[in-house]
């Protein structure tokens, strides 16, 4: 599913709401919440309502961009990155999983870079998205 589980535009989705809607996976979206504030504390946390066909996703940035694009799932959530080139050269020679870098490989290139969503339905992909985030702080 592309469309967030919070659709309703007149409703910032809050800890409730996140809480029963992710269920197993809230802690992991907490985990990778706290590890990108750990990193970079002053990263401005937004919920943003990205049109009535997407609904609602989250994100924490920097003064310039976003670091880490958060969409929630029913039961789960995804991640979304957006990499320029020095940092798309950077993950092709990092530990991250070939699976993400053929993905992103693969992903059309816009002027501000290329996109990468990341299911997250159990801990397996938390790791990789770390290491993105890292990446993309140190550009």
């Amino acid at each position: 599913m592309d469309t967030s589980i919070f659709m309703d535009k007149g409703k910032v989705p809050d800890d409730a709401m996140l809480t029963k809607a992710l269920g197993k996976t809230y802690t992991l979206w907490k985990e990778l919440e706290k590890y990108v504030t750990d990193k970079y504390p002053a990263a401005v946390k937004e919920w943003k309502m990205t049109g009535a066909k997407y609904g609602w996703s989250y994100r924490l940035s920097d003064r310039k961009r976003v670091i880490i694009y958060f969409l929630p799932r029913e039961k789960s959530f995804m991640t979304a990155f957006v990499f320029g080139a020095k940092a798309f050269e950077d993950i092709m020679k990092s530990s991250v999983s070939d699976k993400i870098k053929k993905e992103l490989e693969s992903a059309k290139v816009y002027a501000e870079g290329r996109g990468i969503r990341i299911d997250v339905k159990s801990k397996t992909a938390i790791k990789d998205i770390m290491k993105l985030v890292d990446i993309k702080l140190v550009l």
